[in-house]
């Protein structure tokens, strides 16, 4: 087992196990919403355990991640003036008029119990409901729902208000891997301001449906970069379907089909209905489903118009922001040209390719992780940390990515590694890296000297320094995957 030698939150708390932070343990202010919350560090990452009723989830979440939320958020209201040129109060009164009367009661109850945990840990001042929800919802409004208001409003759109290339990922099974049983593997990617806070490992027990261990962001109630595993047996990740265009106002807000579809979807079959139930547009995905309890894996291109599964018990899946159904790339990708192969998203479909073609029979997690941290650029034919290498170093790239509006040495890339199998689902495990899988760092100072056009970020960029390849486990109460029982419980 993997682990990590990270430091963790010690709370002299009578009852408290060491190096458990616990909201019960915090506070004497409604013991009931908090009993059972706790978290801890580990190896680069927060995990974080939440249960009980919709509002009681939230306010754990609220509460326990009170500082790190407030920082998340001073991060998207930066980039919502400097990337999106609009003030966040636009995203504030989108989340209020757009999203929020699509979200279903339970998981409006959720994103309150967030704002109440936020209020009752914080001062005056604190960050409110609407500012949950836009966080919540920023894939969806900047980069769906803001293209299509900047049309209306005859304004010049901004190059990042466009659908952004996140991830690499594969999923296989059969007689693709070693075992015979599925492997899934994904990196995420985001700006490094975004990803050096996207370290949470979410471990959630809901009152009603299933369990749930994903990894996620500070204040936000589904994985948002998808990785993650239910107490059903569906391993679940994806990559952004690139340059996708379309958004429906009337449909439900992505980021809650997507936690909905991973609490209570017990079937590749029932995961692809929910997502497609109410499909708004925002924040478009090639899904990767498996079932560990079959050995089935799926694929499913969720565009506004056309959503086409397709489903194999032998082979595997490879996902890197490009699109395969032709009427996809007609309807919902129109920008997706997939003769350029210097773009990021087809050389690393050739990467991946070649990858899963050399490695056949042989998958396991740790070639997950090999397949991570790889930095061939099929485009160059060389290894190449950059823009197109699975294991994404935006900054080295004198190009830029102009598909997806990034400039030239843009601070992103791939900002998390994660990996796992069936036998590690059956368990609800996964091992997770925090900063570039390769496990190399980015460090701020050198980098905002060498590129004075990105000092706007200097409030918000830091060091992304490389943990670990850690594991992680439901009900972990400590670090080195001890089992314990959390205090109260």
């Amino acid at each position: 087992m993997r682990v990590g030698l990270w430091g963790v939150v010690v709370l002299a708390v009578c009852g408290v196990r060491a190096g458990v932070q616990t909201a019960r343990a915090q506070s004497g202010k409604n013991p009931g919403e908090l009993k059972g919350g706790y978290t801890f560090k580990e190896g680069g990452w927060t995990y974080v355990h939440l249960e009980g009723t919709p509002h009681e989830i939230g306010f754990q979440h609220g509460y326990l991640l009170k500082d790190e939320i407030d920082d998340n958020l001073s991060v998207y209201k930066l980039e919502a003036t400097n990337v999106y040129h609009r003030d966040w109060s636009f995203f504030r009164e989108a989340a209020k008029n757009v999203l929020w009367p699509h979200i279903e009661p339970e998981y409006q109850a959720e994103l309150q119990g967030i704002a109440d945990g936020l209020k009752a840990k914080g001062a005056e001042g604190s960050a409110d409901l609407w500012d949950v929800v836009a966080l919540n919802g920023d894939l969806e409004l900047t980069q769906y729902y803001l293209p299509m208001v900047n049309a209306r409003e005859k304004k010049t759109n901004p190059e990042k208000a466009k659908a952004q290339g996140r991830c690499s990922a594969f999923m296989a099974t059969g007689s693709a891997t070693k075992d015979g049983r599925i492997v899934m593997a994904h990196s995420n990617w985001s700006s490094y301001a975004e990803g050096e806070r996207w370290v949470m490992v979410f471990d959630i027990q809901p009152e009603h449906g299933l369990r749930m261990l994903m990894d996620g962001t500070p204040g936000v109630i589904t994985s948002q970069d998808d990785f993650g595993v239910n107490s059903a047996g569906l391993m679940i990740t994806e990559t952004t379907l690139p340059m996708a265009a379309g958004f429906d106002e009337q449909g439900i807000p992505e980021f809650v089909r997507s936690r909905k579809a991973m609490q209570y979807a017990t079937s590749i079959d029932e995961y692809a209905a929910i997502m497609r139930k109410g499909n708004n547009g925002g924040y478009a995905n090639s899904w990767m489903i498996g079932d560990r309890k079959t050995g089935e894996i799926a694929y499913l291109e969720l565009g506004l118009h056309h959503t086409p599964l397709t489903k194999k018990k032998d082979g595997y899946f490879v996902s890197a922001n490009f699109t395969v159904d032709p009427l996809v790339i007609r309807d919902d990708t129109p920008g997706f040209d997939p003769k350029n192969m210097s773009s990021s998203m087809n050389a690393r479909r050739v990467t991946g390719e070649a990858f899963m073609k050399n490695h056949g029979g042989e998958l396991d997690t740790a070639l997950g992780e090999a397949y991570l941290s790889d930095h061939w650029d099929s485009f160059e034919k060389k290894e190449d940390p950059g823009k197109r290498s699975l294991c994404g170093h935006e900054e080295t790239s004198a190009e830029g990515e102009p598909v997806w509006g990034n400039p030239p040495f843009s601070p992103s890339g791939a900002v998390t590694g994660e990996v796992t199998d069936s036998g590690m689902a059956a368990k609800m495990s996964m091992i997770v890296r925090a900063g570039h899988p390769c496990g190399a760092d980015f460090i701020a100072v050198p980098f905002l000297a060498a590129h004075p056009e990105f000092a706007w970020q200097r409030p918000i960029l830091h060091d992304m320094k490389a943990g670990p390849w850690t594991e992680f486990s439901t009900g972990q109460t400590s670090p080195g995957g001890i089992q314990e029982a959390a205090a109260g419980r």
